[in-house]
């Protein structure tokens, strides 16, 4: 207690450099909330002018009788289009950017690094940033920009520098994970895929088996570290399962009657 009087106490009790550290800081309310208030007003005087003096670049009107090829969702959206390419329609348009979403948004609440509070530090929050530009930059805007420009007829995909041929064939044989490792009987290959998934998680006890003694590990928690290896292991295999269908044309992992992977 005497260590802590003296250094909430008078500018007399302390050395210049601590008082000055304990004046370093301000209130959230009023000087950031006010400042990121006038930001916002800005900006949205800024999207009003851009909108009134820009024409919004609109097609001719929607014609019946004749589709786009590619039909093309709009551009915030083809992140989730481009997902349709790897995965199961349930998968790729709920599972998958719901986690997404709710994985980045935890970052802060399942990252124990005391240190970096308050300010920027690369150094001191280095997986919790890399995670999180991974997540962002990665898996959510490549894909934007890669359904944007290199997508084009019938879906087919187009290096930047080559043209949008509307009469290009492209022969893939999608097959299975299972079958693809040669298994050829249903319940068998269903087995596999599941195995294959479970052998995917199976990762997540195994590491914390051999770090529960750190002090890393300790100063987590179990619960918390489930979390973090949960969504981390699922972005790491949604990033598999892409490479997978783009270099061995692998459709789904596990198959069964009632739901895909």
């Amino acid at each position: 207690m005497a260590k802590e009087d003296k250094v909430i106490g008078s500018a007399e009790d302390m050395p210049q450099t601590s008082w000055e550290r304990v004046n370093d800081k301000v209130h959230v309310w009023p000087y950031l909330t006010r400042l990121e208030f006038m930001c916002a007003i800005i900006i949205t005087l800024v999207l009003v002018v851009w909108s009134i003096l820009i024409d919004a670049p609109l097609e001719e009107p929607a014609n019946p009788s004749v589709t786009p090829n590619p039909s093309k969702a709009p551009w915030y959206f083809l992140g989730l289009q481009e997902m349709l390419v790897y995965f199961d329609p349930w998968m790729a348009g709920v599972v998958l950017p719901t986690l997404i979403i709710i994985g980045l948004m935890a970052i802060p609440y399942i990252d124990v690094n005391p240190k970096g509070n308050g300010y920027y530090s690369y150094k001191e929050r280095r997986f919790a940033i890399l995670t999180f530009l991974f997540g962002f930059l990665v898996l959510w805007v490549w894909l934007v920009i890669q359904g944007t420009f290199m997508r084009g007829p019938g879906w087919n995909f187009f290096m930047p520098w080559e043209y949008w041929d509307s009469h290009k064939v492209v022969a893939l044989t999608n097959v299975d994970f299972p079958y693809w490792l040669g298994f050829r009987d249903y319940w068998v290959q269903a087995a596999v895929g599941g195995l294959s998934i479970v052998a995917l998680y199976a990762t997540i006890p195994i590491w914390y088996f051999f770090r529960r003694n750190t002090e890393k590990m300790k100063n987590k928690g179990l619960v918390r570290y489930n979390i973090e290896a949960f969504l981390f292991v699922t972005m790491m295999g949604l990033v598999i399962k892409m490479l997978l269908r783009i270099f061995l044309n692998i459709k789904y992992i596990m198959v069964t009657p009632w739901i895909n992977f």
